[in-house]
């Protein structure tokens, strides 16, 4: 099984494609994973300079965030659904519903993307995240055990900070929830956020152990199932995510070099 590693566009949106392009190339990521614009003409920019450069692409949907109502973020995200399989990516991955909508809700978004993904024959992954239908271990069960072939995208940083740990009380969640996985968001959470300072600390060890045994359960599984390929992106974010000093605001590690230290651990590890 192949094993590809992205960068993270999110972060450094204030660069030109082309400059953020040959950062992601001269660092050895093997594609990027990005919100793409609305403009039509700025999309096939991004995605022309993608492709030129040798790079995959993966789509990002974050955007329905933006509509907390239910009947506006349906029509968001088939609108932003589309957008981004047409640009042709490995997958798209996407933020979908609400943490407060109903199951019944929940499962109609659900259906939509699968609809779409069928139509232009690109597959659509729904990321574990706060706040959405997945952001707590026992709001995602009910869907997996309704939806077997329900696919994720396991950023368990997420779940330590909505569980207030390691989940090392929860193997039996986890042992569910892994199987479904077909995208990893390779950052490092603990049980008071989404994200350590820096997951090379000595002080990150546990977090970072409980991670890549995740990480190590997640690739063991794809390689059962013969999956040709597991993608992974490290997702170190910028402030807030990247915890700053007071008063200056000042970020206390380089969201960046943290991205490109993890590429290095998960291509020592799985290539």
């Amino acid at each position: 099984m192949q094993i590809k590693i992205f960068a993270p566009h999110w972060g450094s949106n204030e660069l030109a494609p082309q400059v953020f392009i040959d950062k992601v190339v001269a660092a050895g990521f093997d594609g990027i994973e990005m919100s793409l614009p609305a403009d039509p003409d700025a999309r096939r920019d991004w995605t022309g300079r993608i492709a030129a450069a040798g790079l995959g692409l993966i789509a990002q949907q974050w955007e329905t965030v933006f509509h907390p109502q239910f009947d506006a973020h349906k029509q968001a995200l088939a609108e932003l659904l589309h957008k981004a399989c047409a640009a042709r990516p490995l997958l798209v991955n996407t933020h979908t519903g609400k943490d407060f909508y109903s199951q019944a809700q929940n499962l109609e978004l659900i259906a939509l993307a699968d609809a779409v993904s069928r139509e232009h024959g690109v597959a659509i992954v729904h990321e574990i995240h706060r706040s959405r239908f997945s952001g707590h271990p026992m709001l995602l069960l009910p869907y997996l055990a309704a939806l077997p072939q329900l696919a994720l995208t396991a950023d368990l940083s997420h779940w330590c900070c909505a569980c207030e740990s390691l989940l090392e009380d929860q193997p039996e969640t986890l042992a569910a929830t892994l199987s479904h996985v077909r995208h990893i968001h390779a950052r490092v959470g603990h049980a008071q956020g989404p994200q350590v300072a820096d997951f090379r600390a000595p002080e990150a060890a546990a977090a970072l152990k409980a991670h890549l045994q995740w990480w190590d359960r997640i690739v063991e599984l794809r390689r059962a199932a013969g999956a040709a390929v597991l993608t992974m992106t490290p997702e170190f974010g910028p402030a807030p995510y990247t915890q700053t000093l007071p008063y200056t605001g000042q970020p206390v590690t380089d969201q960046w070099e943290m991205n490109v230290a993890m590429l290095q651990l998960l291509r020592a590890r799985y290539c």
